[in-house]
């Protein structure tokens, strides 16, 4: 969901979904682990004594398949849903959610972990989807740059088209890349529909840098952290980035040297979900995954690998996530309907302001 933050590779085996299409499944020797197929996006991670304590419990073996982004993971799932390349679906958002319900992707599941979930992460009421994390997408800024020019911090969506932040922001394409629809419906939802594209022409008039992917805005653009080979001091990216920085970091530090502007309106909560896919394999051991994923073990490793919050209410915050992590303040939502009514118009209408 959130995304979600820092890219660090599982360490198990991934498998490019092209090189698994058609493959046909091997014969199952009796007693031998059964194979469950995970799609997900390029930097979900997750601890692997995790991953371990769900092999040794179920007999099974878990293999992860790396479909990119997450705008790339739906397209290849709906592609390929007649003999679907994998049985479980993890990181699926309510930026793209629409697009994959629509597909008629999933299989029903009511997880009976849900009974640890906010009602307001409840967001599809057919349960085809079960809510595991969620991360507030912000504007991410680098702390030396703006206390080295002096100049004051934007602080709503509209000071961002002031001549002060010429050429400082860099944010992602909404067609590519779930915080870049995350930020552009938060635009929607905080201007207003009949506003915002007017809103990204100021943007583009400010000279804002439109990339395809959070890895290359955050680690090739920005200036701030981890990705200081950038020169925009302006990224969207999430509330949390900047605990991830601090635990990351090379030397020990006491303050991120990036930070998270929280404020009204500006950040979209996104939420991830996972999801059992229509003609998989291995029904039974596709919903212990889900159940798994809801367990305190698997919700307690989010934080740390995927820097985003668990969607469990049973878990404690690492202190890292307690004392550099910000929540976001009135976080701009939206519903699933209302983005599947709409999300390719509004994409399109974008693309033809922020790109033509």
């Amino acid at each position: 969901m959130m995304k979600k933050v820092m890219v660090v590779w599982v360490s198990l085996v991934m498998l490019v979904i092209a090189g698994c299409a058609g493959t046909p499944a091997p014969d199952v020797e009796e007693g031998a682990p059964r194979l469950l197929r995970v799609m997900t996006y390029s930097s979900f991670d997750i601890g692997e004594d995790v991953v371990q304590a769900f092999e040794e419990a179920h007999n099974a073996r878990l293999q992860f398949l790396d479909a990119g982004d997450t705008g790339q993971m739906i397209s290849q799932a709906i592609l390929s849903k007649e003999d679907p390349q994998a049985d479980v679906m993890y990181g699926i958002d309510n930026t793209f959610l629409s697009r994959a319900l629509e597909a008629d992707i999933f299989e029903s599941y009511r997880a009976e972990g849900l009974s640890r979930v906010p009602e307001a992460l409840l967001l599809e009421p057919s349960y085809r989807v079960t809510p595991v994390d969620y991360g507030d997408v912000c504007l991410n800024y680098d702390r030396a740059y703006f206390s080295d020019q002096g100049i004051a911090l934007p602080m709503s969506l509209e000071d961002l088209t002031e001549p002060a932040y010429t050429g400082l922001l860099v944010v992602q394409n909404p067609a590519s890349s779930s915080p870049g629809l995350a930020f552009m419906l938060a635009t929607i939802a905080t201007l207003g529909e009949e506003n915002y594209l007017a809103y990204w022409q100021q943007l583009r008039d400010n000279e804002v840098l439109v990339v395809d992917s959070w890895d290359t805005a955050y680690y090739g653009e920005f200036s701030g952290g981890a990705g200081s080979g950038g020169t925009r001091p302006i990224v969207v990216s999430y509330a949390s980035s900047p605990a991830a920085e601090v635990y990351y970091s090379e030397t020990p530090v006491d303050v991120s040297p990036t930070g998270a502007i929280t404020a009204p309106g500006t950040c979209f909560r996104q939420v991830e979900f996972v999801g059992i896919l229509k003609n998989g394999e291995n029904r039974d051991l596709a919903e212990a995954f889900v159940e798994y994923v809801l367990s305190d073990a698997f919700q307690n490793d989010i934080p740390l690998h995927m820097w985003v919050y668990p969607a469990s209410t049973t878990v404690d915050l690492p202190p890292v996530f307690d004392e550099h992590a910000v929540a976001a303040v009135e976080p701009a939502m939206m519903s699933i309907d209302l983005i599947e009514q709409n999300r390719q118009a509004w994409i399109d209408a974008w693309m033809d302001v922020a790109l033509r």
